[in-house]
Order: C-alpha cells, then sequence, then structure tokens
C-alpha cells in the first residue's frame, strides 16, 4: 500500500474493504486485543487519579475493535477516544457500535469515534490531558511512506504533549528494535524508552515500545 501518510489512500482502502463483504468487519492491523491486553490493562489500573476516567486515546485506529475492546473490559472507568484521518473508517465504526452496541465492563465508561489528523492532537486535547495513548501500527505506516517520516515526529511531538507526567504512549511495531529504539531515544528527549517483545504472528515478531515522560528529578 502507497501513501501511507494521506487521507485519500485510508479513504480507498476503507472503501474498498467494506464493499467487498456483505456484512461488517473489524480489520486488525498485525494483532487484535487478546494479543495486547496484558500490556495494555495494568496501565489503566496504575492511574495517578484513581477517581477520575482514565483518559485513553486508540490513535489511527481505522476500523481496528482495540478501542471498544479496552472499554468493553477494562474495570475501571475508561473515556476511550478511537480517531483516524479517514473520516469512512469513523463513519463505519460508528454504525458498527449503532448496531451492535459495545457494554462496559464499567458503567461509567464512554466510547467515542472521531476524525482526527494525529499530527493535529493539539485542536482536540489540551497539554497532560491524556492517559494511555495506544499506536498499533500508525507510526510503521508514516515511517514507511516517502513523505511520512517527519510526521511521525510530529506525531511524537503531539502525544508527549498531551500525556500527562504518568500516562504511556504504546506503540505496537514489527520494527526491529536496534532501529526504532534508536528513532526514539533520539526523538523522545526527555522520555524513557522501553521495549517488550509481544510474540510472533505469521512468522513476524512483533514488539510493545513504551514511551513515557521522565521526572523531573530524572532529567
Amino acid at each position: 500500500m502507497e501513501n501511507m501518510d494521506k487521507r485519500s489512500a485510508w479513504d480507498r482502502f476503507y472503501t474498498e474493504s467494506s464493499s467487498t463483504t456483505s456484512s461488517f468487519k473489524n480489520f486488525e492491523w498485525f494483532f487484535g486485543f487478546d494479543s495486547v491486553r496484558d500490556f495494555l490493562m495494568p496501565l489503566l489500573r496504575s492511574s495517578s487519579h484513581p477517581d477520575s476516567p482514565v483518559q485513553v486515546l486508540d490513535m489511527g485506529c481505522g476500523t481496528s475493535a482495540l478501542g471498544p475492546s479496552i472499554y468493553r473490559h477494562s474495570p475501571v472507568s475508561v473515556h476511550v477516544t478511537c480517531a483516524d484521518i479517514s473520516p469512512v473508517a469513523v463513519q463505519l465504526m460508528q454504525e458498527k457500535t449503532r448496531l451492535e452496541a459495545v457494554r462496559p465492563s464499567n458503567p461509567s465508561s464512554r466510547l467515542q469515534f472521531v476524525e482526527l489528523d494525529c499530527t493535529q492532537l493539539d485542536r482536540r486535547y489540551s497539554p497532560n490531558s491524556l492517559d494511555l495513548i495506544v499506536d498499533k501500527g500508525t507510526t510503521d505506516a508514516l515511517l514507511r511512506s516517502k513523505e511520512g517520516k517527519g510526521k511521525a515526529v510530529l506525531v511524537l511531538q503531539q502525544c508527549f504533549r498531551a500525556l500527562q507526567g504518568s500516562g504511556s504512549l504504546l506503540q505496537f511495531s514489527d520494527e526491529d528494535p536496534d532501529a526504532r529504539l534508536l528513532w526514539l531515544e533520539s526523538a523522545a528527549l526527555h522520555h524513557d524508552v522501553g521495549v517488550q517483545e509481544v510474540g510472533q504472528l505469521r512468522g513476524v515478531c512483533y514488539f510493545c515500545y513504551q514511551v513515557t515522560p521522565r521526572t523531573p528529578a530524572k532529567c
């Protein structure tokens, strides 16, 4: 797939994907929620403000069931925003949840789908407003596009601005740590970067890169 940093490419992809089947099916890049559940759920429980909903952004959600699954399975109150640059993907997910309501484990949880260019998170989010940002393949798509590398750095900067001091950015990727860690560490000054192996699927090894703001004492 070419031009993965362009809205038009994703509109075309989701339009064609939805027209080839008689009933809607979620499309999962890499893998689904069950493969990364153990990476996500502990971060929801460790929020620094337990009396308030955990603010979660599924960035570049497409038509994945990841965000709705977080909403469904989280025992703590979460406000999950599934955001994508493609209005086609957003409309498909809005229609999906309208026809098949997702019921949360916590009755105060909320779920929404919005059209959003993730290089412009500041148009929606104030500084220090998000607890968890999930990036499943979005940065990979940008880094593998001819004109996307600069946008990938801008997305990182936008994430760091929106994250709370105790928050985390999780990038799920098939890029080898030798390359991704070097890129993240050079772009994520004043942040700690870690990596864990998610596992292999269809012969491809996937990784979880976690980026967290460094405490002032460690800067």
